[in-house]
C-alpha cells in the first residue's frame, strides 16, 4: 500500500510538473506578445518606454509587488484554471468510475464528493477547460445514484485543443493532446477515462444517446432463479413502468444469465429510464426469487389499470449496480497505446489488491469454519508435554 501511495504521489507531481509547463509556455507567449506591443508604442519618451517594459516584465515574472497587485486586480473573475484564448473542440469522453465513495454522479446537490465535480477539478487542473462551464456546453448521459459504479458513462464538452479549427473532418488526431493521459493522470484512483471521440457541433450527450444498458450483480444463494426468469420475460417490450420508478415511463427489456460460479447477473437494455427505476425491478424480482410474490406480479405492476399506485416496497441495494455501456450513432471512442497500457495496469493493481483482501476475509472465514474447541487445544497441549518429558 505504501508503494501504492508513492506511485500516487509522483504520478501527482508529475501532472503538476506537466501542468506548470503549460503555464510557463502561456506566459512566455503573453509576455512576447506585450513585448510587441510595447515596442509599437510612441505615447512616451524613451526613458518612460523603459520604464514600462520594466513594468510589464515584473508583472510576468513576479518580482514587483505593486505590479502583481495591479495583474491580480485586472484578472479579478477569472477562474482558475479556466482559459479562454485557446482553440477548443467539442468532443464525448468515456468515463469509468467505482462509486462507492461517491454520492452520486451529479454534482447539483451541494454535497462532496461526487464523480462530477472530481472531473471538473481534473479538467481545471489540466487547463483543459475553454471558459466556463457553462460555456463549455457540458452535458452528461445519466446520472446515477449514490454507489453506483460505471465503465460506460459519457459525457461531452468543449475542451482545449491543439489543433486550430478542430472539427469531425479533421484526420490528424495524433497531434491533439492525449486526453485520456492527460486526466487519467490527475484523476483519483477510483475514476478514469478510457476514451474520446470528436463529435458533431449540435452533439448533446444526454439527448444523442439512443440507449443504456445497466448491469446488476448479485449471489444466487436460495433464490428460485427460473421463476426469476420467468418473470424477467414480462418485462420485455414496451410498458409502462411507472409501478417500477418514481417519474413516467420508459422502455427496455431484461435479461439474466449465471457467472462465475454463485454469482449472477440481470442485464437491462432500454432507450431511456425513469428514476430508480432499474433498482426497483430488481427488488420485484428478488421477492420472486424468495418466493414473497409470484411471477405474475410483474403483470399487475405493469397493468396501470389494476394497479394504479405503485406498491410500497425496498428497493434493492445500489452497490451492485454497474452503468455498463451508453449508445450512440457514428461515436467511437480512441485510447492510444501508452494511454491504454497504463488504463490497464491501473486497473491490474486495483483488481490485485481487492483479490488479496477477499484472500484475507476467505482466511478468517476457513478459520472460524471449524475451530477448535478449548478442550481439544488443552488436550493437544498435554499431549505435546508428555512427549517432551
Amino acid at each position: 500500500m505504501a508503494v501504492a501511495s508513492a506511485a500516487g504521489e509522483a504520478a501527482a507531481m508529475q501532472a503538476e510538473v506537466a501542468a506548470l509547463r503549460l503555464r510557463v509556455q502561456e506566459l512566455e507567449r503573453e509576455n512576447q506578445m506585450l513585448g510587441k506591443i510595447a515596442s509599437r508604442c510612441t505615447c512616451g519618451s524613451k526613458d518612460d518606454g523603459a520604464a514600462s517594459s520594466a513594468v510589464v516584465s515584473a508583472s510576468l515574472c513576479g518580482s514587483n509587488q505593486e505590479s502583481q497587485k495591479n495583474v491580480k486586480s485586472r484578472c479579478t473573475g477569472r477562474q482558475l484554471g479556466v482559459i479562454s484564448h485557446c482553440p477548443k473542440r467539442l468532443i464525448a469522453l468515456k468515463i469509468m468510475y467505482f462509486g462507492q465513495r461517491f454520492y452520486g454522479f451529479a454534482s447539483e446537490a451541494h454535497t462532496e464528493p461526487t464523480v462530477e465535480s472530481e472531473i471538473f477539478k481534473a479538467l481545471k487542473r489540466a487547463k483543459l477547460l475553454v471558459g466556463t462551464r457553462k460555456e463549455s456546453c457540458y452535458s452528461r448521459c445519466g446520472r446515477t445514484d449514490k454507489g453506483v459504479s460505471a465503465i460506460g458513462q459519457v459525457i461531452s464538452l468543449f475542451l482545449r485543443s491543439n489543433i486550430k479549427d478542430a472539427g469531425l473532418d479533421v484526420l490528424d488526431n495524433e497531434s491533439e493532446i492525449d486526453y485520456v493521459k492527460v486526466l487519467n493522470r490527475i484523476l483519483p484512483h477510483d475514476i478514469r477515462v478510457i476514451g474520446w471521440c470528436p463529435v458533431a457541433a449540435d452533439f448533446l450527450a444526454r439527448f444523442s444517446c439512443l440507449g443504456r444498458e445497466y448491469k446488476y450483480l448479485f449471489w444466487k444463494g436460495d433464490l428460485n432463479i427460473s421463476e426469476m426468469q420467468k418473470a424477467a420475460s414480462k418485462f420485455i417490450g414496451e410498458h409502462d413502468y411507472r409501478n417500477f420508478c418514481k417519474m413516467d415511463a420508459a422502455n427496455g427489456f431484461i435479461s439474466s444469465r449465471s457467472n462465475y460460479d454463485e454469482l449472477w447477473a440481470i442485464t437491462i437494455k432500454g432507450s431511456a429510464f425513469l428514476w430508480h427505476q432499474v433498482r426497483c425491478m430488481v427488488a420485484v424480482l428478488f421477492l420472486i426469487g424468495q418466493g414473497l410474490e409470484p411471477p405474475c406480479i410483474v403483470d399487475s405492476l405493469l397493468d396501470i389499470t389494476r394497479t394504479p399506485r405503485k406498491p410500497q416496497y425496498k428497493m434493492a441495494s445500489e452497490i451492485p449496480l454497474i452503468l455498463r455501456s451508453c449508445l450512440f450513432d457514428e461515436v467511437n471512442f480512441m485510447c492510444s497505446s501508452e494511454a491504454s497500457q497504463a488504463l490497464i495496469e491501473h486497473l491490474k493493481d486495483e483488481y490485485h489488491q481487492y483479490m488479496l483482501q477477499a484472500a484475507i476475509f476467505h482466511e478468517a472465514l476457513s478459520c472460524l469454519s471449524s475451530p477448535a474447541s478449548y478442550e481439544e487445544r488443552v488436550a493437544k497441549v498435554k499431549t505435546k508435554s508428555a512427549g517432551s518429558v
